[in-house]
């Protein structure tokens, strides 16, 4: 078994990929795990609907599948953990999705956190998803910057709005940590940690950390 972590991004965009390669990073070092991030060409520009989120499931399957002999633990790098449950199921390797361990580290950091998501119709799913965590009483707020997944790419418009949301779940929320709610956010992370003052939590960061120790230990699905 190859020591690997293969990253998926389950959309489309390019951009996204490489930014969640950089935030890879500090996580990469002499006698660690490769970390391999994808991007599934059979994916929409960007998961922003629950019809995004099902017609994904099937292809991540697929990769999974494909990539199982040479990989030690899967990573599903979007914040709707497409296919989550389904990968599981295929693989006896760890397979992690950065919502779930995004907030499981938020958890860590702070005591209300909240999630700065792309689109308002975003919230909805994200609201089921901290329900069905049974984490609801933590969830400071979660809030849009009202940008789609091909638009983060415009750093000063993004970082802007993030700022503007950041602050927001900061002072009027109660959040004393922050989950940033897509991939497409990762290049961002620094730069708004710095400027908001509060623990921000990249997602596929958190993911990939929990990846690392799971496939070390020898955890299993």
């Amino acid at each position: 078994m190859s020591d690997r972590i293969l990253v998926i991004n389950p959309n489309s965009t390019e951009t996204v990929t490489k930014g969640i390669d950089a935030a890879m990073e500090p996580l990469r070092m002499n006698g660690g795990p490769v970390i391999e991030c994808v991007t599934l060409k059979d994916g929409p520009p960007g998961i922003e609907s629950q019809a995004h989120v099902e017609q994904v499931v099937g292809p991540i399957a697929k990769m999974v599948t494909k990539r199982d002999n040479d990989c030690s633990a899967f990573v599903i790098a979007c914040y709707s953990d497409p296919g989550l449950h389904a990968a599981r199921e295929i693989t006896t390797k760890p397979v992690l999705g950065i919502a779930e361990c995004g907030i499981l580290t938020a958890l860590t950091l702070g005591q209300r956190f909240g999630v700065i998501s792309i689109l308002k119709k975003s919230i909805p799913r994200h609201l089921r998803y901290v329900g069905q965590m049974g984490v609801a009483d933590r969830l400071a707020g979660d809030r849009a910057i009202g940008l789609g997944v091909v638009e983060l790419s415009n750093e000063a418009t993004t970082f802007a709005r993030m700022a503007e949301v950041a602050a927001e779940l900061r002072d009027e929320d109660g959040a004393d940590v922050l989950v940033m709610g897509c991939a497409g956010m990762a290049r961002y992370r620094d730069r708004l940690q710095r400027h908001v003052g509060l623990p921000v939590v990249e997602p596929s960061q958190a993911a990939v950390a929990m990846a690392i120790g799971r496939a070390r230990l020898g955890w299993s699905a």
